[in-house]
């Protein structure tokens, strides 16, 4: 059997470690993270280490050449341009489902590298949620701009072929799953888990619902770090 079951953010992956008790898992649903955290405890000490962070999301080949973003007090803004339409930022632990037990883990940090299509129609969704956040919004505000943004066409259709590489070495995606493993993760509109025989036995493919930004997240582990180090084998 595959290891047990993972919950996903939009884009930050809270992973329950194999073999954890009920018990274990019980507690961690009891909101660790009930409101947030200064802002101050989510942002980076400087430009260059937050650069470098959201670089380590992709090979080099891919993030050398990436717009990169970075947060500061008023939101995420352009630290360097790209060459080649992808962005990598870091995101934070408000790239998850509002119901998410560390919506609000100041510690979080994911770096992710978006590809071109991604980059232009998913990350406006967290872009938008950053915004909210930053303005103190409750998450019952957030999830009701959300959804208006997104009947309303104010957040551009995701365009197919929608992906990101999240394969850092340094990323921390939860408390209890820190760097977990380095995947890929495809974005696919509506509930689509059963068209990629995801979640099956045997099946590479990993798949979470996302009703909020109303997509479906594969995630198919890899082998390699973004540095071409060996990760550790995935637990079955």
């Amino acid at each position: 059997m595959r290891n047990n079951s993972l919950i996903a953010l939009a884009f930050v992956l809270l992973v329950v470690i194999p073999g954890a008790t009920s018990q274990a898992r019980a507690q961690a649903q009891k909101a660790p993270y009930p409101a947030m955290a200064p802002l101050g405890q989510y942002l980076m000490p400087d430009e260059k280490s937050e650069i470098a962070l959201a670089r380590s999301a992709a090979p080099a080949s891919i993030s050398d050449g990436a717009e990169v973003m970075v947060l500061g007090p008023k939101g995420y803004t352009t630290a360097v341009k790209g060459t080649n339409g992808f962005l990598c930022i870091v995101e934070r632990s408000w790239g998850a489902a509002t119901d998410e037990p560390e919506f609000w883990n100041p510690k979080v940090r994911a770096p992710i590298c978006f590809n071109p299509p991604a980059a232009r129609t998913f990350v406006p969704i967290f872009l938008m949620k950053t915004k909210l956040v930053l303005a103190g919004k409750a998450k019952t505000e957030i999830v009701k701009a959300t959804a208006s943004a997104l009947d309303k066409k104010e957040l551009p259709v995701l365009e197919p072929g929608a992906m990101c590489y999240m394969m850092s070495k340094h990323q921390y995606l939860s408390d209890q799953g820190m760097s977990w493993h380095p995947h890929l993760m495809f974005f696919i509109p509506g509930d689509a888990a059963k068209s990629w025989g995801a979640d099956l036995p045997g099946s590479p493919v990993l798949a979470t619902d996302d009703p909020e930004e109303r997509v479906t997240i594969m995630m198919v582990p890899v082998g390699t770090w973004s540095d071409g180090t060996l990760a550790p084998p995935m637990a079955h």
